[in-house]
């Protein structure tokens, strides 16, 4: 999905715009997908691709919603050098959502641990069968 920078400004709020497309990050503890544990999926803010399923979420205690695997081929990945680290970046793979980072630091069965901004992400439930 490819837009201009002033549709995503007018398509999105400016905490979405400054997260997902200036790679900026939410307070910790503040986003309000942190918390949640309902049973669906969860979904780029930008473009609405599928990212992310609620049985992969856990809470990692870090200040944002956390899980310890993406759906195959939804993110991918970029290294980050800003702020004096080496962080893997994680972006839609669909829109290029900057959506967080990912750690060796994760659970079982993967050991890893997407960290995401609440912000770049919309809920939906499952539905029932």
């Amino acid at each position: 999905m490819k837009l201009t920078e002033q549709q995503w400004q007018q398509r999105l709020t400016d905490e979405q715009y400054r997260v997902t497309r200036l790679k900026g990050t939410e307070y910790p503890f503040t986003g309000e997908l942190l918390h949640h544990t309902a049973d669906g999926t969860y979904h780029c803010i930008c473009c609405g691709a599928v990212l992310f399923a609620s049985d992969a979420k856990f809470d990692a205690g870090c200040g944002w919603p956390s899980f310890y695997q993406a759906l195959e081929g939804r993110v991918k990945y970029d290294t980050d050098t800003t702020h004096g680290m080496q962080r893997t970046e994680i972006l839609c793979s669909n829109c290029d959502a900057h959506l967080g980072h990912v750690f060796d630091d994760g659970p079982a069965p993967t050991g890893q641990r997407y960290c995401v901004n609440s912000v770049s992400l919309r809920f939906q439930h499952a539905t029932k069968a």
